[in-house]
């Protein structure tokens, strides 16, 4: 504030400019010579309170230049405002009158007033008695005048509120130069200047939905110098010429409420054809024609001095040719760079809302995210994170499970089991599916086994554990993978007893479980498995596992001693999910199958608020009681069949009817949904080299080398070569491919890679075919000869040509299915790739030529 002495030349211009301007005219020359004689001029900059309601004034002002603001804030109403220009007299009625001032009055700009103290204006009053009658008749005029103005503005707030923008949501979030851009273009248009007839150039705004271009709207207004201006948002689908125009003189239109302040026109797009012409007039000219009175003549034309925003999806000829300021807004999926930003941005806003503590985001869910194409853009993102951070229900990290959302298309091709067999549905909901079995039958039959393969005959022969593990479960289980995926998974033996260990340590030692260190499972877990899978496949062809009951045995309980231990200092089914060589093996060719387990998604994002699927809870409704899903995995996040056991623990928790038991086309996330993952690459080329490990013999034989593998350490070696050569040879072709078609570098080698997972498993059955179709029909005189009886009984063994056959059109099938798999992960033509193809039939030619 600064202030300046009274100099006694101005005191006649002073008085000129008060009979002019202010509502003094009405006192004599004498009282206006006298007020003017001890008048003291300050500045104050904008933004800054000059006035504080219910508080005693002792200065009356005089607004000489700029403009104020004046208003009264009351609890059970909408704040009374008042816009003030230069002359504009203050406190005159509360000095003289000795009463509280009931208002606040702030800058708008840098303004210039002059002052009188109190003390003063009463020292005058007081030496011109005929003051009092003056300034009674002044006072009736201003009041009478500030009753209208404030009825005015209570009409037009009442008119406006409906389609009031009252403040800015949020920011422009990132750093990418999509949203420097951004930034720039919202800030080039909030710097219009207003032109002589005070209209500003029309803004258009078009993006993909789900942008928030409302919102970059309302920081182009608030922004501005016409930010005190109210603004509005009208939507153009619904929007009617009679409520934006008014009718006649009757009915004023939000147009004329509006005055100076900003009109939003959403949805440009929707506009109707027939509003059409009058909106781009207004756009064009500033100019519209209120609606005529049923019988009237036209009402006559009127300027508008506000400013048009629109809002579009795509950029329309004839508003964009008229708007001299246009921003497109950058879908979220080309602004990749700004995802963490904007998942941190909407975490903070929705943890302040819950009073919850923040979370983290773990890099595997922030990848996932990246990885995703966002169609409904931030929106859906906003969307997205509420629900995880419900779902993840205070948890100190946001993890990729966690995270889930909706894609186009999903449900083409799918055929939900569920409905079409409701007694299905009856049998996977009951108690049955999966504990009474297992508890009832798998838990005790696992037992026997294990005694028999340490106490009964050692060979394949003659004890029955064995046949049943290698002649029976081994092709069963590989044929199983197409048509029910992961299910063994459901009734396997290993975490069967991993969950008895569990319920009892916290029966003999009450704790809380151990939450699962989720970025080092990620990052290490599957490598892990894919070392002790090698390890395994070694050990049994180097110590003849097939046909060596206790090593069998062993083999056994070593994996169950692994889930025991997880199960013991993890909650749920850690070993599982991340560590279980056999596990591991099941996800990988789960991805072939042909049915799935999902959820749907828009029942879940609009109906479901507990996710008892995922981290379990009471019975509601339908909805059982249950611990939540073993494996952590939310059906509805679920893109493919790796991280689902089937054990149908979210069907029996939804209450919704969401999960779904779909048939459809077998494996077809490889090439829609799927996410490659490394080790998973890794581990099916060591089962393809393992095929080969398992035919060594002929393998040697056909080389010539089978004097070199005589012995531990030759035989060694050689397994080792044939377990990982697969590998090399696949990397080599890939580059080959590249080398071909360059454009194939946008396919990195772990997804291409998957293509040859339909070979890798057929090939793995056409070898087992030979135990299943030669011993497993001996299981009679084998389950005899286990207990020391006579071998004699029924036997059942297909013929050679038989076995040939199908062990043929195994490989002969796998390879086509790979060729056609391949081109459907590559999306080239089929010489482009003739290297990836190449492999395919010449590896199958040589398994052809050892197992056929």
């Amino acid at each position: 504030m600064v202030e300046n002495s009274t100099d006694i030349a101005q005191i006649p211009e002073r008085v000129a400019w008060l009979k002019a301007t202010t509502c003094l005219h009405v006192l004599t020359e004498e009282v206006l010579v006298a007020i003017a004689t001890h008048l003291h001029t300050i500045t104050l900059q904008a933004n800054r309170r000059l006035i504080l309601e219910d508080t005693q004034p002792d200065t009356l002002y005089i607004l000489k230049t700029g403009q104020l603001e004046r208003y009264r804030t009351r609890r059970t109403s909408m704040a009374q405002t008042v816009d003030l220009q230069p002359g504009a007299v203050l406190h005159l009625q509360e000095i003289l009158l000795d009463q509280p001032t009931d208002y606040t009055v702030i800058t708008l700009e840098d303004c210039e007033l002059w002052q009188l103290s109190a003390d003063r204006l009463k020292q005058i009053a007081y030496e011109y008695p005929s003051l009092s009658q003056e300034i009674s008749e002044l006072l009736a005029e201003e009041v009478e005048q500030l009753s209208a103005q404030l009825l005015y503005e209570q009409e037009r707030q009442q008119e406006l509120r409906p389609y009031l923008v009252p403040k800015v949501s949020r920011g422009v979030v990132g750093a990418s130069r999509y949203a420097q851009r951004l930034r720039q273009d919202v800030r080039e248009a909030a710097s219009v200047i207003p032109n002589d007839q005070g209209q500003r150039d029309p803004v258009l705004i078009f993006g993909e939905p789900g942008l928030e271009k409302d919102n970059l709207a309302a920081l182009i207004h608030f922004g501005s110098a016409s930010k005190k201006e109210p603004m509005i948002k009208v939507n153009c689908e619904t929007l009617r010429a009679v409520d934006l125009f008014g009718r006649g003189d009757s009915r004023p239109g939000l147009l004329d409420w509006l005055g100076k302040g900003t009109l939003l026109l959403n949805n440009i797009q929707d506009l109707n054809s027939e509003l059409r012409p009058a909106i781009l007039r207004l756009i064009k000219t500033g100019q519209y024609q209120p609606s005529p009175q049923p019988g009237n003549a036209p009402a006559a034309v009127k300027n508008s001095s506000a400013w048009i925003m629109m809002i579009s999806e795509k950029s329309l000829a004839p508003f964009a040719n008229l708007a001299r300021q246009k921003i497109k807004v950058p879908p979220l999926r080309v602004r990749k760079g700004d995802i963490e930003a904007q998942i941190n941005y909407y975490i903070q806003l929705d943890c302040v809302k819950r009073g919850l503590r923040k979370p983290t985001l773990t890099p595997e869910a922030l990848r996932r995210l990246q990885s995703y194409d966002f169609p409904r853009n931030l929106r859906e993102l906003d969307s997205l994170v509420q629900r995880a951070i419900q779902q993840a229900a205070g948890a100190p990290r946001l993890n990729e499970e966690v995270f889930w959302s909706a894609s186009e298309h999903e449900d083409r091709f799918r055929w939900n089991l569920l409905n079409t067999y409701p007694k299905f549905r009856q049998f996977l909901r009951s108690p049955w599916w999966p504990d009474r079995i297992n508890f009832g039958f798998t838990s005790w039959f696992y037992i026997l086994v294990v005694a028999l393969l340490f106490l009964g005959p050692q060979t394949r022969d003659a004890n029955v554990a064995l046949n049943f593990f290698w002649a029976w479960w081994w092709p069963l289980i590989l044929l199983s993978f197409p048509f029910v995926g992961r299910l063994w998974c459901a009734v396997c033996p290993f975490m069967i007893y991993g969950e008895i260990t569990q319920k009892l340590s916290l029966w003999l030692w009450p704790r809380q479980l151990g939450a699962w260190p989720r970025q080092w499972a990620e990052r290490w877990g599957g490598w892990i498995l894919y070392g002790g899978f090698a390890a395994i496949l070694i050990w049994e062809e180097l110590w003849d596992l097939e046909n060596t009951a206790y090593l069998s045995a062993w083999l056994l309980l070593i994996i169950t001693a692994g889930a025991m231990i997880c199960s013991a200092l993890f909650e749920r089914r850690f070993w599982c999910r991340y560590l279980c060589p056999i596990g591991g093996m099941n996800g990988l060719f789960a991805k072939l199958s042909m049915t799935e387990l999902r959820g749907q998604r828009g029942i879940c994002s609009a109906s479901c608020s507990t996710y008892q699927c995922y981290k379990g809870g009471p019975e509601k409704g339908e909805g059982q009681e249950t611990g939540g899903c073993p494996v952590y995995s939310h059906p509805a996040q679920l893109v493919d069949n790796r991280n689902c056991v089937l054990c149908m623990t979210c069907l029996k928790a939804c209450p919704h009817r969401s999960v779904e038991f779909n048939l459809r086309p077998p494996g077809i996330e490889l090439w829609t949904t799927h996410t490659p993952v490394g080790h998973e690459v890794a581990l099916m080329l060591l089962l393809w080299g393992a095929v080969f490990v398992h035919r060594l013999p002929e393998v040697a034989d056909w080389l010539g080398v089978s004097e070199m593998i005589v012995g531990f350490g030759g035989h060694a070696i050689a397994t080792t070569i044939l377990l990982f050569f697969p590998l090399p040879l696949a990397w080599i072709a890939h580059k080959l491919t590249q080398l071909i078609q360059p454009r194939l570098k946008a396919r990195p080698f772990i997804q291409v890679a998957y293509g040859w997972l339909p070979i890798v498993l057929l090939s793995s059955l056409a070898h087992y075919l030979t135990l299943g179709l030669t011993e497993a029909g001996r299981i009679v005189p084998v389950s005899l000869a286990s207990f020391g009886l006579a071998s004699t009984g029924p036997v059942i063994v297909a013929h050679p040509a038989i076995i040939a056959f199908l062990q043929g059109i195994c490989l002969i099938f796998g390879a086509f299915l790979s060729v056609l798999l391949t081109q459907r992960i590559a999306r080239h033509p089929g010489l482009k790739v003739l290297p990836l193809h190449g492999l395919t039939i010449g590896m199958t030619a040589v398994l052809y030529r050892l197992i056929v």
